[in-house]
């Protein structure tokens, strides 16, 4: 399913703000359930009730996303209109309240995506059917951190698709460092740094607040709070260590990465151009990040939803199948 690009979206910058500003996003009744973590915190999670024996497709979110974003909403909508279940669990802080731990989330957070999915498989005397796996930007990279670093203990899920993912955090961050990408930087760091606020209110000198507040880009933020919350050294540990391309090659189930070569999030030339035989690699030429709107004006979000399940339920497969024979 080759990606079609409307010529009125001629650049990465349009091919990603418009989509999710300005195409309508389809209503999905969801269910929401709280789970209490092994940490003591807790992890919400919005499901969309499928019937039995249907597969479950769990959507794991970007960069301060929710279940309420343009493309989880796409997805679940989808979802449910093929009689499937779905789940889009919520990074810590994300579902609208402050989490109680003194942690957030972060693009390497394998441990986090391990055990949201093994507590999803353990209800599939509910579900039964096929157990899919897809994540979006950041949701993406650190899904694919957890194939990777999993193995075949992975094969918990039946296929996987990661989204417009960081795999390249480090040339990733200095792509949002500079130039129009700021845009998209102040965007996040005008709702990251009032949850570190609040949560320097919870737990006094979890970090230096001046040094937050001092923090211009995702470098000196993730140098500040990401990296030292989360076991990192500082930000190029992090950078390095979290980013999806050093496990590309030790993924054993069958797995999606698209990305599109204009993604002002991760510039075309840094794709990673080897993974495992059963990974397919797709960088069409344009998308934007996490855009991918078709047809004509206004738009449709209507192609990334049936690429990912198109993966999911056939194309899989039949990759899989001819990397055996290729």
């Amino acid at each position: 399913m080759d990606y079609p690009a409307p010529a009125w979206l001629p650049s990465g910058h349009l091919q990603t703000i418009y989509p999710a500003l300005c195409l309508r996003k389809p209503a999905v009744p969801m269910r929401r359930e709280r789970w209490d973590s092994p940490d003591g915190d807790f992890v919400d999670v919005d499901f969309v009730d499928g019937a039995p024996g249907q597969p479950l497709v769990v959507l794991f979110h970007g960069l301060e996303g929710s279940s309420n974003s343009h493309y989880a909403r796409a997805l679940m909508a989808a979802v449910a209109a093929r009689g499937w279940s779905g789940a889009v669990p919520h990074f810590r802080g994300c579902s609208g309240e402050p989490n109680r731990a003194p942690r957030f989330y972060h693009s390497g957070d394998a441990t986090e995506i391990d055990w949201i999915i093994r507590r999803l498989h353990a209800r599939q005397t509910i579900y039964t059917g096929k157990f899919y796996a897809a994540g979006v930007s950041l949701g993406g990279n650190a899904l694919l951190r957890w194939l990777g670093e999993s193995g075949h203990q992975a094969a918990l899920v039946d296929a996987a698709c990661a989204v417009s993912a960081p795999l390249d955090l480090a040339q990733g961050g200095a792509a949002l460092s500079r130039g129009f990408n700021l845009l998209y930087t102040r965007m996040f760091l005008q709702t990251l740094k009032p949850k570190c606020v609040a949560k320097l209110q919870q737990y006094p000198r979890l970090f230096d607040l001046q040094a937050l507040k001092a923090a211009r880009n995702l470098y000196e933020f993730d140098n500040v709070v990401t990296a030292p919350l989360h076991g990192y050294r500082n930000t190029e540990d992090y950078w390095h260590r979290a980013s999806a391309k050093h496990v590309l090659n030790d993924i054993r189930v069958p797995t999606l990465v698209l990305n599109a070569r204009n993604d002002p999030f991760l510039p075309g030339q840094y794709l990673p151009q080897q993974a495992a035989a059963c990974v397919q690699l797709d960088y069409p030429a344009r998308g934007g990040h996490v855009g991918f709107a078709t047809g004509a004006p206004p738009g449709s979000l209507h192609w990334l939803p049936q690429r990912l399940l198109h993966f999911m339920t056939g194309g899989a497969a039949a990759f899989t199948e001819s990397s055996r024979h290729g």
